[in-house]
Formats: structure tokens, C-alpha cells, sequence
């Protein structure tokens, strides 16, 4: 018998061969179809939206791999992970970016200690993590969504120009006197990490994990342009500015996903190293008018409202993904989509399903 989780879940299906399995960190809707993102993949999977097992309230499946080394010409290899973290659709194109962090690797029990300080000690950049792109959404001959290189529309999948190193964000930060000191330092270390992303026209928000700065966190904003077959950064304003940064009063936590809700904007926040605590999600009213008005190059928010804190387990259960769920498939009553990397057993059904949640929202 199937795992029958009640109410409130979500089951997603994925094959034995697919992309994205179970460490889920990113979604977003097209119609009935479900994106994933994992950040163990160089990847994206689709689902289609199928009849419920038992009496969970939705069931996706059906999966379908689209490796971004067939629509990007990627800055690294086809085998480097890209650790997306951040997804969102918006006229047409699905956006992702990559964390952009540099990793360290763990200690294994099974190793010496002088084996394991060797592993504590090393670094290493996977070249597809400085990623920010924005993929064509076109539908095929049966009507069913596709991520393609090219739309007939004349539409392209484009990224951001940098190399399997650098591009031109990191390069734009490399001098920053907030994040600069912190592009060498890995991600889980309260080094650079990007786990958000939120889509208004032009303009992007890329919401970090870390660095948490005296317990303030940090959104990105710059604005993008297709030049040729790549993207490049846009000045904000007539002084030139590339980057805004916004600095907010999340009690400490890190930035998991950002998404728009009309004009509202819902952060999702979490330990930014390696903690089992609080995950919760914040709302900043009225976001976005506020980012088309605002012209000032840094600004400091402390009065966002926290909404609900979202269950974690004990090293399992980490909220990482958070979307809206269309009108379609929520019966009129606003929900968020939420999905979970590492999912312990009470969020597995085999090896191959996992659950999310729906989660009822202002």
C-alpha cells in the first residue's frame, strides 16, 4: 500500500533514472505542470499533475529530465552539478540560478582523523553553481510545456556571461565591502550563497542564504538584458549602479526562496549553516512597488511579518522551496506549494515518491 499522507500533502513521483530525486530546492507552476529543481543535478524535472493516491490532496508525476547542458552552453561541464537553488517563471521563461558558493568537503566516520582533516581543508568550485539563466517555455506538439533552446518565437535560452569562475555578478561583488570577504568562504561556512530567486520584469531578487550579517540578511537586486547569446547586467539608475542591497531583520536566519504573490513578496528563512532550527516565512507587504520606486543603493527593512513557521526534523525535513499554487489547483483559496530537502522517512513513500505540503496563506 501507498503511503497515505492526509490533508495537506503533495506526493511527487519521480522515475529510478530521474534528474531531480528527493533534495528538492526550487518550484514553480505552468498551469498544471509542476518544475523541480535539486540541488545535486545539473537539471530541471517537469511533472504532470495526476489523480491522488489515497487521500493526499494533489499527486504529480509522470517526470521528465531536461539537462541544461541541452539548452545552455553551461560554464562548466555536463557532469558538474549546478546546485540550483532558485526558480521562478515569468513571461514566458523559466529563470534558475545556482548558489554560487564555493563547497567544503565533510567528514566521513568511516575516515581516519588525519583523513578527515585533509577533506575539512579543501575547497572546491563546481564552474555550472555561477549560474543565472533564463530558459524558453514553449509548448510541444501535444500542448505539454518544454524548456527549449530556442522558441519559435524567437526566444533564448540565455545566461548570465561569466566563465566555469566568475561572471559578471560575482565580479561585481568581488570589491563589495558587505560580501566581497565572503566570496572565498563556502556557502555552508556563512560564506556567499544564493537560495533565492524572485522575477519582476527586468528586475531579479536573489535572496542569500549567507552571509547573515549581525543577524541581518541580504537581497540582491540588479536588473538583466539579452546582448547577443548572453545576459548582462543593467545599470539600475542613472549613477550606474548594478547592484541594490537590501538588508533584512529575518531574526538571524538565511534566505531559502523568495516569490512574489501579487504585490507582496514571501521569504522563506532558515539556518544559514549547517543547524536543525527555526524555518519560517516572512512577508514584506507591498514589495513591489516599493523596489519599482526605490532608488536608494542600500536600505535596511526590520518591518516584515513573520506569517508561520514551517516543521523541520533533525538533520531531514528542510523547507527549501516555496511557490503559489495557481488558482486552478486551489479550489480559490491562496496556498504555497512548500518542498523539503532531505525528506526523512515520514515524507517518503519507496524510493522514489516524496511529499510536500500545501500550506494556507493571507
Amino acid at each position: 500500500m501507498p503511503n497515505t499522507r492526509t490533508g495537506n500533502a503533495v506526493r511527487l513521483e519521480f522515475a529510478a533514472d530521474s534528474l531531480v530525486q528527493s533534495n528538492l530546492s526550487g518550484a514553480a507552476f505552468t498551469g498544471d505542470w509542476l518544475w523541480v529543481a535539486g540541488d545535486e543535478a545539473c537539471g530541471l524535472d517537469r511533472l504532470r499533475r495526476l489523480e491522488p493516491v489515497g487521500r493526499e490532496a494533489l499527486r504529480f508525476g509522470e517526470a521528465r529530465d531536461f539537462p541544461l547542458a541541452d539548452l545552455l552552453d553551461l560554464p562548466g561541464t555536463a557532469e558538474e552539478e549546478a546546485d540550483l537553488e532558485g526558480m521562478a517563471v515569468a513571461d514566458g521563461y523559466l529563470w534558475v540560478v545556482g548558489s554560487h558558493g564555493l563547497k567544503r568537503k565533510n567528514a566521513k566516520p568511516e575516515r581516519s582523523h588525519a583523513d578527515n582533516a585533509k577533506r575539512l581543508a579543501k575547497l572546491a568550485l563546481d564552474g555550472n553553481r555561477r549560474l543565472l539563466a533564463c530558459l524558453p517555455i514553449e509548448a510541444d506538439a501535444k500542448g505539454e510545456p518544454c524548456l527549449v533552446r530556442q522558441a519559435q518565437d524567437g526566444r533564448k535560452a540565455l545566461r548570465l556571461k561569466g566563465d566555469a569562475q566568475s561572471n559578471l555578478l560575482t565580479r561585481a561583488l568581488a570589491d563589495d565591502p558587505h560580501f566581497g570577504p565572503y566570496m572565498a568562504i563556502p556557502g555552508k561556512d556563512n560564506g556567499f550563497d544564493i537560495e533565492g530567486l524572485a522575477v519582476d520584469g527586468r528586475r531579479l531578487l536573489l535572496g542569500l542564504r549567507g552571509p547573515v550579517l549581525r543577524g541581518w540578511s541580504a537581497l540582491l537586486e540588479i536588473s538583466v538584458e539579452a546582448r547577443g547569446e548572453q545576459l548582462r547586467l543593467l545599470p539600475l539608475d542613472d549613477s550606474g549602479t548594478l547592484i541594490r542591497k537590501h538588508f533584512l531583520q529575518l531574526d538571524g536566519l538565511g534566505v531559502r526562496d523568495l516569490h512574489f504573490s501579487g504585490d507582496d513578496l514571501y521569504i522563506l528563512a532558515g539556518p544559514t549553516m549547517v543547524l536543525n532550527g527555526d524555518v519560517r516565512v516572512f512577508k514584506w507587504p507591498a514589495a513591489r512597488p516599493f523596489l519599482a520606486a526605490n532608488r536608494e543603493p542600500v536600505r535596511f527593512e526590520a518591518a516584515l511579518t513573520e506569517s508561520v513557521p514551517l516543521p523541520h526534523g533533525r538533520g531531514s525535513n528542510r523547507a527549501e522551496a516555496i511557490c503559489d499554487l495557481p488558482p486552478a489547483l486551489s479550489d480559490g483559496k491562496p496556498q504555497w506549494l512548500v518542498l523539503y530537502d532531505a525528506p526523512g522517512a515520514d515524507r517518503r513513500d519507496g524510493e522514489h515518491a516524496v511529499f510536500g505540503d500545501l500550506l494556507r496563506h493571507d
